[in-house]
């Protein structure tokens, strides 16, 4: 019997799932971010209104709006993330990304630096950090972001770190080597490797190609193996990493799958620009909630496609994320059918199945 018949098997309420994984918690603020969660799911809007009208119950909804408020105060919350996201992660090694996703309340930048390891075509965040100002990381926080994670996954179980070019500097590089980290980075047209700009270095290189220098250069002060092509636009990207070179870049295309994560969080799936939240704290917790809320969305969609495949449009392209096709079916259950809902989240009990086996 697989794993996924088992957990059909045995259905359970979220928040009893919870208390499994975190038995020490209230079982008071375990259901409380357990109907959030729902909430979140069934409503996908972080308009905190609507979100409140979500949760269930015949409260008044000023009261409703309360029992919300609590939950995003509520710091015992905060221990739930990263336990129980590493527990569902498949075995072996496992390529992460780190990105930051922004936007804007008012003239208030919101800004979280998030770094998740890439499964079905998306980025699950693991360890997020709310920055205090708009733009770009510093080495000091990135270092602090990874030191989290490594916490509860240890080196040996990252394939690789993919990046842009924002996540570059010789601390950053350093740091990283020497916790085993291998990187694939992309570096900017105009970094120096062994005193000459790479756009020097590559300059007769075409769309299409791919190159790289005959030795490991030194960049940010760290001995690498620099590969370089043209995009359709003819712009220069250069990669900086500890991988073989036909791996870097198969590694390196996996970095959009969390642009496509913080698309399906945003406008095209749980709205997450629409919150208030301009608390750091508060923000970080409202981006767990969404997070296990996604998580959900994509488990469910993963045992719907292995039991019946998303269908293929002319262009080759399926019809609905994985994400979609989990969403539609667990908003349902929850809203409609509450056995399905806890057979769905009996699934929790599962890791997500290894690439190539769903």
């Amino acid at each position: 019997m697989t794993d996924l018949q088992t957990a059909c098997l045995e259905p359970i309420k979220l928040c009893h799932l919870l208390k499994e994984r975190f038995p020490s918690l209230r079982i008071d603020t375990l259901q409380r971010a357990a109907d959030v969660i729902c909430a979140l799911i069934e409503k996908q809007t972080t308009n905190q209104k609507k979100l409140a009208n979500g949760l269930p119950g015949t409260s008044t909804a000023e009261a409703k709006r309360k029992r919300l408020a609590r939950c995003f105060q509520d710091k015992q919350v905060d221990v739930c993330w990263l336990p129980f996201l590493i527990s569902l992660l498949p075995k072996g090694k496992l390529v992460l990304t780190m990105d930051r996703t922004n936007w804007e309340y008012g003239e208030t930048p919101l800004n979280l630096l998030v770094l998740g390891v890439v499964l079905e075509g998306f980025t699950l965040p693991l360890v997020w950090v709310a920055l205090p100002h708009g733009g770009c990381s510093d080495s000091a926080t990135r270092e602090r972001l990874v030191a989290r994670l490594l916490k509860r996954l240890p080196a040996l179980r990252w394939k690789a770190l993919v990046g842009d070019r924002e996540f570059v500097g010789q601390d950053w590089f350093t740091f990283l080597r020497k916790r085993g980290i291998r990187r694939v980075i992309r570096i900017r047209a105009d970094t120096v490797v062994d005193e000459l700009r790479t756009d020097v270095w590559f300059e007769t290189v075409k769309a299409g190609q791919l190159r790289c220098l005959f030795e490991k250069g030194r960049v940010y002060g760290s001995l690498m193996q620099v590969v370089a092509t043209r995009d359709a636009d003819g712009d220069l990207v250069v990669l900086a990493t500890d991988v073989s070179i036909w791996e870097a870049w198969r590694v390196y295309h996996l970095r959009w799958s969390i642009e496509c994560t913080f698309s399906s969080m945003k406008t095209r799936g749980f709205d997450l620009e629409r919150s208030a939240m301009t608390c750091a704290d508060r923000l970080e917790r409202l981006f767990g909630l969404v997070t296990l809320a996604w998580m959900c969305c994509l488990r469910v969609g993963i045992w719907r496609q292995a039991l019946q495949p998303i269908a293929v449009k002319a262009h080759g392209r399926r019809a609905v994320s994985v994400v979609s096709y989990g969403w539609e079916y667990l908003a349902q259950a929850i809203r409609w059918e509450e056995t399905l809902a806890e057979t769905c989240f009996g699934l929790l009990r599962c890791p997500f199945p290894a690439p190539g086996t769903a």
